[in-house]
C-alpha cells in the first residue's frame, strides 16, 4: 500500500502533494484522539448519571 501511495503522490505536482498531506494529517490526528474522545464523552455520562467516586473512594483505589 505505502508504495501505490508513493507512486500517487509523485504523479501530483508539489502544491497537489502538499494539499494530500495536510489533508492525511488532519485524519491522522482524527483517528488518533478518537479514544480518547469517546472516553470524555463516557464520563461525561457517568457524571451526568450521578456515577462519580468520593474523595474516600478514589483515594482508595489509587493506592498510594
Amino acid at each position: 500500500m505505502a508504495s501505490l501511495s508513493e507512486e500517487v503522490l509523485e504523479m501530483l505536482d508539489e502544491p497537489d502533494r502538499e494539499k494530500v498531506k495536510y489533508f492525511a494529517r488532519i485524519l491522522l490526528k482524527q483517528e488518533k484522539y478518537k479514544s480518547l474522545k469517546k472516553e470524555i464523552e463516557e464520563r461525561r455520562k457517568e457524571v451526568s448519571e450521578g456515577e462519580v467516586l468520593s474523595h474516600d473512594e478514589f483515594w482508595k483505589d489509587v493506592d498510594v
